[in-house]
């Protein structure tokens, strides 16, 4: 079945999620995310877009962006490819690192994009990770303006002032945006993670799938015991769901 075409945004605004293949982790410490954030700047500088809220959330991440000399595919083209590389020779591992093809849904008139804005802003907060000053969030350029951010701040400050733009994003609501299929697991990504490392005695998710058949056959099914489901263990494994549950 062909895949269906992208839809595209008057304002050249979109709100764009990328996740990890089989949604394993593509942020494993400061440093991955710290590199991200710099590609991004890099890639800015070449393509010429524009980013309004950004959230790196460990599998995956959340972006506010504008699109001006190059298009979207393009544009994540060539950010994967650098992001990529680096992850790899890092971890040692080899091939893709994301899924195949980004989400994006257009972000066309004011109260929309304010919505989207604040919906990433609060990502870490509905995760129950952090607050809203969450150290791989945009929401802290937004407060502490700096020479040489990632963040196009100005444009929202000209449709709301700070203080507006503070009380606008700690309010609750029930928006509804692009966002990953969570499933209501039993333990916390954290408690799985520990768990899958103790076990296993691996400390990246790429040394785990580096692991020889049999050790990672071992492994997996130690996982099942310990009360990790399914799902979850793919996830933080980046194991394909077929092969957990063959175990």
């Amino acid at each position: 079945m062909p895949r269906q075409a992208r839809r595209q945004s008057e304002s050249g605004v979109y709100h764009i999620m990328l996740r990890g293949i089989n949604q394993q982790q593509i942020f494993e410490d400061e440093e991955d995310n710290e590199k991200f954030i710099e590609v991004l700047k890099e890639c800015k500088l070449i393509s010429g877009y524009k980013i309004y809220a950004y959230c790196l959330m460990g599998n995956h991440l959340h972006l506010l962006l504008k699109v001006e000399k190059e298009n979207l595919e393009q544009i994540f083209k060539r950010i994967g490819a650098r992001y990529v590389y680096w992850y790899n020779c890092k971890y040692r591992r080899k091939g893709h690192l994301f899924q195949d093809r980004f989400k994006s849904e257009p972000v066309d008139d004011d109260p929309y994009f304010l919505a989207a804005l604040r919906y990433i802003h609060q990502n870490p907060v509905k995760a129950g990770i952090g607050r809203l000053d969450y150290k791989y969030s945009s929401y802290n350029e937004y407060i502490n303006k700096k020479v040489g951010q990632l963040t196009d701040v100005d444009f929202v400050f000209e449709m709301i002032g700070r203080d507006q733009f503070i009380s606008f994003n700690n309010e609750a609501n029930e928006d509804e945006f692009l966002d990953l299929e969570i499933d209501d697991f039993r333990l916390t990504d954290a408690e799985a993670r520990e768990i899958i490392f103790r076990i296993s005695k691996c400390k990246t998710v790429s040394e785990f799938q580096g692991l020889d058949i049999e050790h990672r056959d071992k492994y997996l099914r130690k996982l099942k015991e310990s009360g990790i489901s399914i799902r979850q263990t793919s996830r933080l494994t980046g194991v394909s769901k077929g092969i957990v549950e063959k175990m």
